[in-house]
């Protein structure tokens, strides 16, 4: 089953064409192979409920050393590429990936270009492969095109991200024994050319997908698309589920998966904003303000990089008119409030060590040490309260870097993320 394939420019995704009648029906024609699928997910369940129980005993309650575990997504520009660098250094990220689409194969020219740049500000690359409906039924033209990317771009990228939330069907893929089938040549081509794969890039809160296809491919780190735009806050449920409490299954889900620890990537993870128009990717609801976004960036963050499970987190992206952390829609480019607080909390969380969660009845309290300064990072998702610190407070800074003053240890904690540093 095949439709036209149409990219949209606007919010750098497919729009959906196919129908949900025909979705269902393609479904129901192959509903003999979910039930082999269940079948895999059953007989796992219960280690994995058991790896979840654990490691929810253990969440924020063991000291986490917090390296460089921020990363930022980017797309080429051949007029302004010095410009996105130039503000990807000014952030403190290091780290950084690029789509590579499966339709734009013409193009790679563009990329080597932008690449050969990356060495100059000393950033680590990955590669995302994106696949499109074709290539399923095509897969000689998407091994030539693993094999043309592995051969060519295998010096620059330390890893590949082999396709793209192709649990939607927009984005080509119509069931997970289709994504293996554009997966698993990726496998020897690896070998061939000496190459790190990423995978497999299940977006959202779907982590049934998980067991059968990490059982099939040896993945150097698993990744996720782990959005929970949907829900607004970060800690805000889903079916019960909170961000914690997701990346405390998704761990679970893998190391279960697996029979052993793995590392974890969330590959990426953005909130689209009000007021974008046509370059949002998504409609009303997960849509948010400027502030909230900033809000909800540093607190996403923090619950999933305290949590001990997530090695390193994407997002997307630098600049994009409808979710970036820079706004490109007039010609001189403007810092959103996102992208201070990214550069803020870069700034004082890496080299930092998480060591341990305060209790609190409405406010979450973080807390760290960097060398000789100790801090908490705290923010509330509901009402502002007052927290008195038992010990002296000797500075306080807001998530955009701000100094803020201060006179007693007593202060008031919101929904907009503040570091405060004590004794």
């Amino acid at each position: 089953m095949s439709f036209k394939f149409r990219w949209n420019v606007y919010t750098d995704q497919p729009h959906n064409i196919a129908l949900k009648k025909e979705r269902l029906r393609y479904h129901l024609k192959h509903t003999g192979s979910y039930f082999g699928f269940l079948a895999s997910n059953i007989s796992r369940a219960v280690p994995i409920l058991s790896r979840y129980r654990e490691y929810r005993k253990k969440m924020y309650a063991e000291p986490v050393r917090i390296e460089s575990p921020v990363a930022i997504s980017v797309s080429p520009s051949d007029e302004r590429a010095e410009e996105v660098l130039e503000l990807l250094k000014e952030t403190g990220v290091r780290k950084t990936l690029v789509r590579i689409p499966s339709w734009e194969s013409g193009k790679l020219d563009v990329f080597e270009k932008f690449f050969k740049l990356l060495p100059e500000y000393d950033i680590e690359l990955t590669i995302a492969l994106l696949q499109q409906r074709d290539d399923v039924f095509n897969p000689s033209r998407w091994q030539h095109f693993l094999e043309e990317v592995f051969s060519r771009f295998g010096g620059d990228a330390s890893f590949f991200e082999i396709g793209h939330a192709w649990n939607r069907t927009k984005w080509g893929v119509w069931s997970y024994r289709e994504y293996l089938k554009l997966a698993l040549p990726a496998v020897s081509l690896a070998e061939k050319y000496n190459v790190k794969l990423v995978g497999p890039a299940v977006i959202d809160f779907e982590f049934h997908l998980y067991p059968p296809v990490l059982n099939a491919i040896p993945f150097s780190k698993v990744s996720s698309l782990l959005y929970v735009d949907r829900m607004g806050a970060p800690e805000n449920l889903q079916y019960g589920w909170d961000t914690s409490r997701k990346v405390a299954l998704l761990k679970a889900v893998v190391d279960g998966s697996c029979g052993r620890k793995r590392d974890l990537w969330i590959t990426e993870v953005n909130w689209p904003l009000k007021g974008a128009g046509k370059y949002s990717p998504a409609s009303g609801k997960p849509n948010v303000s400027e502030e909230e976004q900033a809000n909800y960036l540093v607190r996403y963050f923090i619950l999933c990089l305290t949590s001990g499970f997530v090695e390193r987190i994407y997002w997307w992206q630098l600049v994009a008119p409808g979710y970036g952390l820079i706004d490109s829609r007039k010609k001189e480019w403007r810092k959103r409030p996102s992208f201070h607080a990214l550069k803020t909390m870069v700034s004082l969380l890496e080299g930092s060590t998480f060591t341990g969660k305060i209790p609190h009845p409405e406010a979450l309290i973080f807390s760290f040490y960097k060398g000789k300064n100790n801090f908490v990072v705290c923010w509330t998702n509901g009402t502002p309260c007052e927290y008195v610190f038992p010990r002296r407070i000797t500075g306080m800074m807001s998530r955009d870097g701000e100094e803020i003053p201060f006179k007693d240890d007593r202060i008031k904690i919101d929904a907009c993320p503040k570091y405060v540093f004590i004794e």
